[in-house]
């Protein structure tokens, strides 16, 4: 029986994934490198520093230890600058709905975000008391597809990997629920999250019947 549910936030709960593009983007910008959406695809599920090693490889861009900090941080700061918009109004619909049925099914519910404003971003949500359980990349040594965020979860709440259901919308994020030993519940297109058990277009589409046969797995 499953008896925990773990999220991913951006592109799962809210989509702030716009966001995260608009600051890579100007980065990318004063840097010289072209940077599109369909470049900032590959940094779904990655971290800050990953994503930017990702778009200096992109351009062919080397540079320190040093400027590679200083550029990721005035990253997050125009991020945050956009971030500070938002509120609960930018939930995706379905997510409290299915989080009032999760609890009243005893199941627990914990948070697995590579972003280090995940905090941040569940306060403006208005939701941070839905969760047993949040961990960010400011916990973890290792990002997505590395599965320490998802085993760090699971060890929080008591619950053997085994028993929770990873929610997921990036495939790197799909690949750390997978080796984190867990049921791997995909959120977009069914090609691009080959690897999960399950994909469904939206946590809309957690409806009762669906959620009853994933709690009785």
């Amino acid at each position: 029986m499953i008896q925990a549910f773990v999220f991913d936030l951006d592109g799962v709960l809210t989509d702030t994934a716009e966001y995260h593009f608009l600051a890579w983007q100007q980065l990318a910008t004063q840097l010289g490198i072209d940077f599109s959406r369909e470049d900032n695809e590959l940094l779904k599920g990655v971290d800050r520093m990953g994503s930017l090693e990702l778009i200096l490889k992109l351009g062919k861009v080397q540079l320190s230890q040093d400027e590679k900090l200083k550029l990721a941080a005035q990253k997050n700061t125009d991020y945050l600058k956009l971030v500070e918009s938002m509120s609960p109004a930018d939930l995706f619909p379905g997510v409290l709905p299915l989080f009032s049925s999760l609890k009243a099914a005893g199941i627990k519910t914990a948070l697995a975000s590579a972003s280090k404003n995940a905090a941040l971003v569940l306060q403006k949500l208005g939701i941070p008391d839905l969760f047993d359980y949040v961990a960010d990349s400011n916990f973890i040594q290792n990002g997505k597809p590395d599965p320490e965020i998802f085993l760090t979860c699971a060890k929080a709440l008591g619950i053997a990997p085994e028993r929770c259901i990873g929610v997921e919308d990036a495939p790197a994020g799909v690949t750390a629920i997978k080796a984190a030993g867990m049921y791997a519940l995909g959120i977009g297109e069914a090609r691009a999250l080959a690897q999960a058990d399950l994909v469904i277009p939206a946590v809309s589409a957690i409806n009762q019947p669906l959620l009853t046969r994933l709690l009785t797995m």
